[in-house]
């Protein structure tokens, strides 16, 4: 086995535990309520709730101020809270008006979501896709044309996972709104690395994951605003108010709201710094003849720091992820859900990317716990490997 040192550039796929969150399992690990079911009705049972229950309360305010504990859903993950979210809503408010059969979703979203949609058909929704642009936006304009009395959700990502580009949320939950429609938000990718308030966003749902931010893998939520109708996706049982059912895991649940809260904390400063050096890093790569932004413009679009998508002429994904390997860095063309497929990114061919530099994609990513000194070692190594 080898045991030579890689330095790990690919955190929008997933990242490290953070020390808050490994602590947060020690500690967990040393109580006596260590394993207990928190709906026992014993005096363990009642203090692993306890803390279930507190762990919530601290996650609600990394969400914004005016969201309550009430409104968020424990799940195992991102990929359960965008089933729970689409299904949950877009069957919810057909039960109450079954003119709302249609469902409209952005062409950018992450395969769980997507994935969603020859299911949402076999139940009798129509499906329309959101079209992007060339700068990695979807546009509001389209779905101001689909807005209708027959609209029953719109489904769109905080920030796509593959360019980092923020969408416009706000201006879509708005028009959600105006049709009598529900909008739901993937911020799986955004969320406490690009600062916003859920409630300003105006979503009624929208999804975490813990390991996009140093929690355990199999962690997540759903924030559902309040009075908002939901249909389970699993069999009726009491947990979660009702809505998802099954014993929750207090261990990674404490974990992943202990990463949460110390992200959240330093959240300004830390945006602030990634941004600076993400810029510096565009700047660095394309010195390099060969290398573009993936997104033209990108200086001036508002994206998640942190993700820098750069794309190298004549040049296999595949090829130069090896390379980069084999010197010892671990970087991605794109989403890790799609990472052994050969054909290029769905989220590429929305925005019309030349086929000729979509084969040659790569995605760096990082957050406050790589090294300048890192970065810059590796744009030497990549601009050694293209000028070969």
């Amino acid at each position: 086995m080898s045991t030579r040192h890689l330095i790990n550039l690919d955190f929008a796929a997933s990242t490290p535990l953070r020390p808050e969150a490994i602590a947060a399992q020690a500690r967990y690990d040393q109580a006596d309520y260590a394993g207990a079911n928190p709906h026992a009705l014993h005096s363990l049972g009642r203090a692993a709730a306890r803390k279930l229950e507190r762990s919530k309360r601290e996650l609600a305010t990394c969400f914004g101020a005016r969201v309550q504990a009430r409104e968020l859903i424990f799940t195992s993950g991102g990929t359960e809270a965008n089933s729970l979210a689409i299904f949950g809503l877009a069957r919810a408010i057909r039960e109450r008006n079954a003119v709302r059969n249609h469902v409209v979703i952005s062409a950018l979203e992450h395969d769980s979501v997507l994935h969603c949609v020859p299911l949402l058909k076999e139940l009798g929704f129509e499906v329309s896709m959101l079209s992007a642009g060339r700068d990695g936006r979807v546009s509001a304009d389209m779905l101001t044309r689909l807005a209708n009395q027959r609209l029953a959700l719109v489904a769109c990502m905080y920030a796509n996972n593959e360019t980092g580009i923020v969408q416009p949320i706000a201006e879509l939950a708005r028009i959600a709104h105006e049709s009598g429609a529900l909008m739901f938000c993937d911020a799986i990718q955004g969320w406490l690395h690009h600062p916003f308030d859920v409630f300003e966003l105006g979503v009624d749902a929208l999804s975490v994951a813990g390991h996009k931010i140093g929690g355990p893998v199999a962690s997540g939520a759903l924030y559902l605003k309040a009075k908002t109708p939901l249909k389970p996706l699993l069999a009726r049982g009491s947990q979660e108010a009702g809505l998802r059912s099954g014993t929750q895991d207090v261990r990674t649940i404490t974990a992943f709201c202990a990463a949460a809260c110390s992200v959240h904390h330093s959240l300004s400063q830390d945006y602030s710094r990634l941004l600076k050096i993400s810029d510096w890093l565009y700047d660095e790569l394309m010195l390099i003849p060969g290398i573009d932004a993936t997104v033209p413009n990108i200086a001036h679009m508002d994206r998640v720091p942190g993700i820098v998508s750069v794309t190298v002429e004549q040049a296999l994904s595949e090829d130069l992820i090896l390379q980069l390997d084999e010197a010892g860095f671990a970087v991605s063309a794109g989403s890790a859900c799609t990472a052994t497929s050969s054909e290029t990114s769905h989220v590429l061919r929305a925005m019309q990317v030349p086929k000729h530099l979509s084969e040659g994609v790569l995605r760096i990513s990082f957050d406050d716990r790589v090294s300048m000194q890192d970065l810059q070692v590796f744009v030497r190594t990549l601009q050694d490997i293209v000028s070969r």
